[in-house]
């Protein structure tokens, strides 16, 4: 058995996450072709990967409007307010999604960030209205925590989640 480096390793894994990230759905064999590994050691690195928690999941990348649901994006400022253990377990709680699903919004993804603002969620919805009823729930839901919201309307997908968009010849309607 051939050893390899740490260094080597972390090259080796690295290969294996952009080729699924390109497209997850291939199967190992085109993955291993793709990458120059056997298959034996793509599965190896994958397993490892997962049980690393290095890969959380794997997704499809929807077209939005073909769902009949448009694209946002909230930029959060919070308060200077302390958050108590009550906020925090209601901020980390994955009983954020019963709280926006009353409102038809689905959360595509959600970070704490630095800079101007402090929180950013991504999600759809069906229509601007539904949109903005998030905002002002989201609000409601943590009183005195949150200074400023932000909304903002995805027009076009030029990438998402590494791929580049397939209907690229609308982007001139927005340019």
């Amino acid at each position: 058995m051939v050893r390899t480096s740490k260094k080597q390793q972390i090259i080796d894994e690295r290969k294996i996450l952009a080729e699924l990230q390109k497209n997850s759905k291939e199967n190992i064999d085109t993955i291993a072709k793709h990458s120059g590994f056997s298959r034996q050691k793509v599965q190896r690195i994958i397993k490892k990967l997962g049980k690393n928690k290095m890969i959380w999941g794997y997704t499809a990348i929807v077209d939005d409007e073909k769902k009949d649901m448009i694209h946002f994006i909230m930029l959060i400022k919070r308060t200077m307010k302390p958050l108590d253990k009550k906020i925090k377990d209601k901020l980390d709680s994955i009983k954020i999604e019963d709280f926006v699903s009353s409102v038809g919004v689905n959360i595509e993804s959600s970070c704490i960030v630095n800079g101007p603002y402090d929180w950013v969620i991504s999600f759809t919805a069906p229509n601007t209205i539904q949109a903005k009823k998030f905002c002002d729930m989201f609000i409601g839901g943590f009183p005195g925590i949150i200074k400023q919201i932000d909304l903002l309307q995805t027009l076009y997908f030029v990438r998402k989640h590494y791929i580049f968009n397939p209907d690229r010849k609308e982007l001139s309607d927005f340019l």
